[in-house]
């Protein structure tokens, strides 16, 4: 088991100093970027819920969740993404492959507790354009990678059958990097373009707090509901920007011409105050059907440096409606009967308006859990949208397939001999 995780963490740690341009939306170009899902990807395939605790299966959305713990457990998983950019008059598509987190939870009899590595937004868009007026056309660049990621360790505590409590610190750190490029076509097509280069450092510690309730309501059925809430966070940063004049040779790459630093203000960004509330009824390691709301001041949101585009900041509303079924989870004839079958639907207004048209996001997910002893490979398929072609605004379908692997363990157990 040791080995295995030795093995996978090497893995996944080089994965995820490469994969950092893990999103092609435009529209993490605003605020901290596109923000990423928080949790494991059986709760991603019902829709993002985060109301249930498992006794062999690492949550990361609740940490009052890790006291349900009873078995070591070993958490990773990452997403391949294919989008279709459409507006108006035009279409392209990009795919992204993603780390989505890498933990470990450690059960302590009434305690649990969890740490590791997830991400919590990232940055990776290029548009190109040409810009015409009577005085001139000329042709746009702009381009934006980077991340901002989340090392967590958090502890949870079951105070009595029914009620479990939890807390946890985080620390944010990351790099951000925007660039424009212009260059003049007409009148009089110039040589060299001009190009702007900012550069943010980013790094601060937050805090998660979390409740799980559970109790019977008949004799078969479970209420379960849960209770999630994020302070707001600042983050610190150390900008930098980069003016410089360029040119480009016949493979593409940039011959610098003459740059010059310019002094720029550093501004501290806020990761938003977040609530959550959910509640689920259900028949024990039989079916579960649940829904959630997140509130997130998003209104707070500010920019690293000032954008000239129409854009303003709401505060955001997310749904999710979803559950799973499990055929009979101790069957020994048939394994697809032990296979849990999760479905969900989400719903939720980015917190972003542009041109007046505020950035929603919504679709379907489905996924399988597919039981491997004390261990489980969950796989998950997500169908969505987000964005609008209205006010000459960009529409993304996508389609995403995650996989993560949850691996269970028994390690502080005293040997017997007879």
């Amino acid at each position: 088991m040791i080995k295995k995780i030795i093995v996978i963490v090497c893995f996944f740690a080089s994965l995820s100093s490469w994969a950092q341009d893990n999103t092609a939306s435009p529209y993490s170009l605003y605020g901290l970027g596109e923000v990423k899902f928080n949790g494991t990807q059986d709760a991603r395939a019902m829709g993002g819920l985060s109301i249930i605790g498992d006794s062999i299966q690492l949550g990361l959305m609740n940490p009052a969740s890790y006291s349900k713990l009873k078995l070591t457990s070993f958490a990773v998983g990452g997403t391949n993404s294919a989008t279709t950019f459409k507006t108006q008059t035009e279409s392209e598509k990009a795919q992204r492959t993603s780390f989505d987190y890498l933990a470990v939870g450690l059960p302590l009899g009434k305690f649990g507790a969890a740490f590791g590595l997830k991400p919590h937004s990232a940055v990776g868009y290029k548009n190109e354009k040409v810009v015409e007026n009577s005085i001139a056309t000329v042709f746009q660049r702009s381009q934006g990678n980077g991340f901002i990621n989340k090392v967590f360790l958090g502890g949870g505590y079951q105070v009595n059958k029914n009620l479990n409590i939890g807390a946890e610190l985080t620390y944010h750190f990351g790099d951000i990097t925007n660039i424009f490029i212009e260059r003049l076509l007409e009148p009089e097509p110039l040589q060299f373009s001009t190009r702007k280069r900012d550069y943010s450092k980013v790094s601060g510690f937050g805090t998660n707090f979390g409740f799980l309730y559970q109790t019977k309501i008949s004799k078969d059925l479970t209420l379960q509901s849960s209770l999630t809430y994020s302070p707001e966070t600042k983050l610190n940063t150390t900008n930098s920007r980069k003016i410089a004049t360029i040119s480009f040779a016949q493979n593409g790459a940039e011959i610098i011409n003459n740059e010059e630093d310019i002094i720029v203000e550093n501004k501290d960004l806020i990761i938003p105050t977040k609530i959550s509330f959910g509640a689920g009824i259900g028949k024990s390691k039989t079916w579960l059907i649940g829904t959630e709301i997140t509130f997130t001041e998003n209104q707070k949101l500010v920019n690293r440096f000032p954008l000239t585009s129409n854009a303003f900041y709401e505060n955001s509303t997310r749904f999710a409606l979803g559950g799973y079924y499990i055929p009979k989870y101790d069957s020994f004839s048939s394994y697809l009967e032990r296979v849990v079958y999760r479905a969900g639907f989400k719903y939720e207004n980015i917190g972003l308006v542009i041109n007046n048209q505020s950035i929603t996001d919504y679709g379907m997910n489905f996924g399988l859990g597919l039981p491997l002893g004390f261990s489980k490979v969950d796989l998950g398929f997500e169908f969505g949208k987000r964005g609008t072609i209205s006010g000459n605004l960009i529409k993304e379908n996508y389609f995403n397939i995650s996989i993560g692997l949850n691996m269970g363990s028994i390690w502080f157990e005293k040997r017997k001999i007879d």
